[in-house]
């Protein structure tokens, strides 16, 4: 299918439009997200490739972290995991589907094959060893094995791991802004964010029936 990502002036329109029906915290994660989302449009028009990332990044929080204290001892993986699994089965278009396959399967292998992204990696960097090497390589056989049995889940949750990565490398200061040395990666995480986080806000306006958790720090009554 063709599919055309939606600009936040078409999401925030559609929000706007469909609010009245919308479950509170469905409204108030799609509300935040989108103002971080016009942000990121904005850096990418003014070619700032961090920053849009970092933006882009922020919205994506927005929209999949949970308050729900009886879930705070999972991780951010399992947290963005379970978002996924949620998001997928519920994406009868198959716009996800089409993004992986279609779309986006260059990038992502070489966001997969980038071992700067690769948390393990940095790991061992610290331990001065190469015992990343092996848990490197048996991470691509995982991509490999989701990429023949079409598993959008598995290979969302491998991505944006490597993304995570990328993420700490910029919110920590680790890298430095605009740098030449880190360009090739953060263009293409920025340009998969750009893509993914928009329908990814999209797919959850149009499905008020899945129940969300509150949002981390919810909003408050004075």
């Amino acid at each position: 299918m063709t599919f055309v990502t939606p600009t936040h002036a078409e999401l925030k329109t559609k929000h706007r439009d469909s609010r009245d029906g919308l479950d509170f915290n469905l409204d108030i994660r799609v509300h935040r997200a989108l103002s971080w989302l016009k942000r990121a449009e904005l850096a990418v028009q003014s070619e700032d490739t961090d920053a849009a990332f970092i933006f882009y990044w922020i919205a994506f929080n927005a929209i999949y972290a949970s308050g729900d204290p009886h879930r705070a001892g999972l991780s951010e993986k399992d947290t963005y995991s379970d978002f996924f699994r949620t998001i997928v089965q519920h994406d009868r278009e198959r716009v996800i589907f089409d993004a992986i396959w279609n779309k986006f399967s260059d990038s992502i292998r070489v966001l997969i094959n980038n071992r700067y992204v690769f948390q393990p990696f940095w790991d061992s960097v610290y331990r001065e060893d190469d015992s990343w090497i092996a848990k490197f390589e048996d991470s691509k056989k995982q991509v490999t094995w989701a990429l023949n049995r079409r598993d959008s889940i598995q290979i969302l949750c491998i991505l944006f791991g490597r993304l995570y990565v990328l993420r700490n490398q910029l919110i920590h200061g680790s890298a430095t802004w605009n740098s030449s040395r880190n360009r090739s990666q953060v263009r293409d995480a920025m340009h998969v964010m750009e893509y993914f986080v928009p329908i990814l806000i999209d797919l959850m306006i149009r499905h008020p029936e899945i129940s969300w958790q509150p949002p981390i720090y919810p909003v408050l009554k004075d």
